[in-house]
């Protein structure tokens, strides 16, 4: 796979949660942190976001906004100031009590919107995923993201009318509104590390390399060769952009998806160690341990109990 895939699929767990809101009059929710990540697209008409710790965004249709890091947030129909933000009512319980009131789909007035969660298991996260901001805002601008803007109509249109395939597209639709925020996000940020790496045609072309083939048995030479440059040009280029030399990333990339083999498939120890290059369980074993502190065993004991107190979001 690709480096933006990899990095979301070693922490995506389970399916992503969703619901549609047709809301109309006067409301102010909230929403606590969690576990992974959460998102909010407007459909139809506009809301206010106030993120913990943030400033107010104002949301048209055809926003999306992503919050990478499961900030706690409020949502309401007017601007949010710290005064209405204590008064919120916590979204659970808004939406059992009093509900989002309904309006006629289509109507005018109100706000249509999708709001969701990604259940994430953020203990070993990929750095692309941690330099996300708290808030990825992506405005609805004429001519901006064309892929993200067609994700979402067909959203929209999914959730219109349930049709046959709908348990199956919808979860995948959603999947795919994940991979088109992160990727607007790297094609309009100007500071991030890693669009600037995969910017890079030297670093892009070491990094497809490891993650499309993890187990090989790669050198510097090797890599150097498949990337058309030099050893030290791929060392120096890759270094400054990763923040790693490509061997220790290639180290620290095997031990992340034995991690989540540990999590997520009953696989021996030797089978993972043969599936991620390391020639025997023992030297997975000690290479786990001292990166994680933490022996295999023990791992995949813990995520099991981490899956089974969160639950599915």
């Amino acid at each position: 796979m690709d480096v933006v895939s990899d990095a979301i699929s070693v922490v995506h767990l389970g399916h992503p949660s969703s619901r549609r809101l047709r809301i109309g009059g006067s409301w102010c929710t909230r929403l606590e942190a969690y576990e992974g990540a959460g998102f909010h697209v407007v459909l139809q008409g506009g809301c206010w976001l106030l993120p913990d710790g943030g400033e107010p965004v104002s949301l048209g249709t055809g926003d999306a906004i992503l919050l990478p890091h499961g900030t706690g947030h409020v949502i309401a129909d007017a601007p949010v100031d710290a005064g209405a933000a204590a008064r919120a009512v916590p979204f659970e319980r808004w939406i059992e009590e009093s509900g989002p009131r309904s309006r006629p789909p289509g109507g005018r007035d109100g706000t249509d919107m999708l709001c969701g969660k990604y259940w994430l298991d953020c203990s070993r996260m990929h750095p692309l995923m941690t330099e996300l901001p708290e808030v990825v805002h992506l405005p609805n601008r004429v001519g901006s993201h064309p892929e993200l803007r067609a994700a979402i109509e067909l959203l929209a249109g999914e959730l219109d009318e349930r049709r046959p395939g709908s348990a199956v597209a919808l979860p995948n639709l959603l999947d795919l509104l994940l991979v088109y925020m992160i990727r607007s996000w790297m094609s309009e940020t100007t500071t991030g590390v890693w669009p600037a790496a995969l910017g890079d045609p030297v670093t892009a072309a070491g990094l497809r390399a490891l993650h499309s083939d993890p187990a090989a048995p790669w050198s510097n030479d090797r890599l150097a060769a498949e990337t058309g440059v030099s050893r030290p040009t791929l060392a120096r280029r890759f270094t400054a952009l990763v923040g790693r030399p490509p061997m220790a990333y290639l180290t620290w990339w095997r031990l992340i998806l034995a991690a989540g083999l540990l999590r997520d498939t009953p696989d021996t120890l030797a089978t993972i160690a043969d599936r991620v290059g390391y020639g025997s369980p023992y030297a997975l074993s000690h290479a786990f341990q001292r990166e994680f502190g933490t022996t295999p065993g023990r791992y995949r004991a813990e995520s099991a109990n981490r899956t089974l107190e969160n639950g599915r979001l």
